[in-house]
């Protein structure tokens, strides 16, 4: 039964691992299993730039999809992918245990977030990766991940090499979940474990910089909530840039939404501009 499995899995493998080219002109990826925990394989897309040179070195960002920790799918953050992949940049994708799926918790999530920032150092010359231009992004919950990546000391999976930080250089958070105290999001299903999660109790000195991106009626994200953030940030000397969109809701970057594609575009630049601003990118921003 063991060889069985063994088998099963190291297919499985071969299979996600295959390099998919998209139709012409757009990105080429690759899909890697980065964590196999309680039978569950969980996958995430490496998305490469034109030209994609396996000795060279890529600033790279990380994106973790949104859903509250119940749901959600990598495709959210695909289309962002893509453009950062033409842009230069090495793109990836992180799928995750979710409520629905695994009857998992928002600290399983946290882990398995860890999980694959490890991943991707550790296989950095495999995918080209620079691990000192490594960005983490992610909208609602999947802010939420991206910024545990990196402020929260603690909830690292049992199995992972520790030795290896899944810090990241720099955050850019989408209407993240950012506060899961008594009067933030989430604090129902996390409880008194709320400091240990939370990344507004979590700011200390060395917090890299960050770029905010959040929509004025925000229902689950208060903008008080916002400023509070920035305001913990630059007390303790490190950027944040908040970006307040009037009029719009969580979620407002994404194209399905009504005004979607507008703030798809508007978003996009603003988030080039940033990493421009840190020099892991050149030039203007390519959308039209």
């Amino acid at each position: 039964m063991i060889f069985k499995k063994t088998v099963f899995h190291l297919l499985a493998v071969l299979v996600l691992a295959s390099c998919h080219a998209q139709e012409k002109g757009a990105a080429i990826s690759k899909d890697v299993i980065y964590k196999v925990v309680n039978n569950d394989s969980l996958m995430l897309r490496v998305y490469f730039p034109e030209k994609f040179k396996k000795k060279k070195q890529y600033p790279t960002i990380v994106f973790f999809f949104g859903g509250g920790w119940n749901g959600g799918s990598i495709s959210q953050f695909e289309d962002q992918s893509k453009y950062f992949a033409s842009r230069g940049m090495v793109a990836a994708v992180v799928d995750y245990r979710v409520k629905k799926r695994q009857g998992t918790t928002p600290f399983d999530a946290v882990k398995d977030a860890k999980s694959a920032m490890r991943y991707l150092k550790i296989h950095a010359k495999e995918f080209g990766i620079d691990t000192d231009k490594i960005v983490a992004s992610g909208g609602s919950a999947g802010g939420h991940l991206a910024a545990a990546t990196t402020l929260l000391p603690g909830l690292n999976e049992a199995t992972d090499d520790l030795s290896v930080s899944p810090k990241a250089n720099a955050l850019v958070l989408y209407n993240p979940v950012i506060d899961n105290g008594e009067n933030g999001y989430g604090y129902e299903r996390v409880g008194d474990r709320y400091l240990e999660i939370s990344p507004m109790h979590n700011i200390t000195k060395g917090a890299p910089p960050t770029l905010f991106l959040l929509g004025s009626k925000d229902k689950h994200i208060p903008v008080a909530t916002a400023e509070n953030y920035k305001a913990k940030m630059e007390a303790v000397g490190s950027r944040c840039e908040l970006i307040i969109y009037k009029g719009q809701e969580h979620g407002f970057f994404n194209q399905w939404k009504k005004e979607g594609p507008k703030y798809f575009k508007e978003t996009n630049i603003v988030v080039d501009e940033f990493l421009q601003s840190l020099r892991y990118l050149k030039g203007k921003a390519t959308l039209n």
